[in-house]
């Protein structure tokens, strides 16, 4: 699977957290309401961001998380920067007890490749399955394995910040159409999963848990970038533009041009997003 840098997901935290569609979140916890504990998965854990924006938004008090991410390096990051979130942190062998707003939260970390060893990751069976930012690299064949496996398992499953392919940048630019087509190209390329969904993750995730007897809901979760996300901003046209330019669809003095405009002072951006919510009936 393509890796990302922890420099890469700190910068994109705080964007990350504001975009999420807070309702749905809240429907989570509702969902989970009837359990005193709860046991759950993320999947793609990065640095543990998933855990940050979604631990605090439970209403249980003890929480079991098992954080699983093919990146050891990625791993060993996320063990530093929780138990620096954390009011209270205890590390247990390799795994962290952490106190966070009076809730009790056990971490565990186990690395793993998710193209191949969806199965044994998800033993034993959680209450919640969870990731962020992570299908639109998936194939769309893997997506409904993967559907079938938390189904087996009767989990919930609850997705957030899944890329949609809609973008809007402010000032506009002659290029904008041409590299938004070549990097929508890029995406559905292979990431490790077989060919990409890419914008058509989230559809392909309702499909196969709605096949599966779960009521899905989806809601909307988009970047809205301002002046103040100038360093997010830059660091995102440069990944764009590298993307383009492997695809050989725009030519080079294109990207040049729309890369040096999207750097000028007053950029402004909307990055679609998606987040989803399968609980089974």
């Amino acid at each position: 699977m393509t890796g990302f840098s922890a420099d890469w997901l700190s910068l994109r935290e705080s964007a990350d957290h504001a975009a999420r569609d807070k309702a749905l979140l809240q429907r989570l916890a509702e969902a989970l309401a009837d359990r005193d504990s709860v046991e759950i998965i993320d999947l793609g854990c990065g640095t543990g961001s998933n855990l940050r924006a979604v631990a605090p938004a439970l209403r249980q008090k003890r929480q079991s998380w098992r954080l699983v991410d093919h990146d050891a390096g990625l791993l060993v990051a996320a063990r530093d920067t929780l138990a620096g979130w954390a009011d209270e942190a205890m590390r247990d062998g390799d795994a962290l007890e952490l106190v966070k707003g009076g809730r009790h939260l056990r971490v565990s970390f186990i690395q793993a490749d998710l193209a191949r060893d969806i199965e044994p990751v998800l033993d034993p069976a959680p209450d919640l399955v969870t990731a962020a930012a992570l299908f639109d690299l998936c194939a769309r064949d893997w997506i409904f394995a993967f559907a079938n496996a938390v189904a087996r398992r009767r989990a919930l499953f609850y997705t957030a910040l899944t890329y949609d392919g809609r973008e809007i940048w402010q000032p506009p630019h002659p290029a904008d159409s041409v590299m938004l087509a070549a990097f929508h190209a890029h995406q559905v390329t292979d990431k490790g999963f077989g060919r990409s969904a890419g914008p058509e993750a989230t559809s392909a995730l309702e499909e196969a848990f709605a096949s599966r007897d779960y009521r899905c809901e989806i809601g909307d979760s988009p970047w809205r970038l301002t002046g103040e996300d100038a360093a997010l901003i830059a660091a995102l046209a440069q990944g764009q533009a590298e993307a383009v330019a492997q695809t050989m669809q725009v030519e080079p003095e294109q990207i040049a041009s729309w890369l040096a405009a999207r750097g000028e002072a007053g950029v402004e951006c909307v990055i679609g997003h998606q987040d989803l919510l399968a609980v089974p009936q």
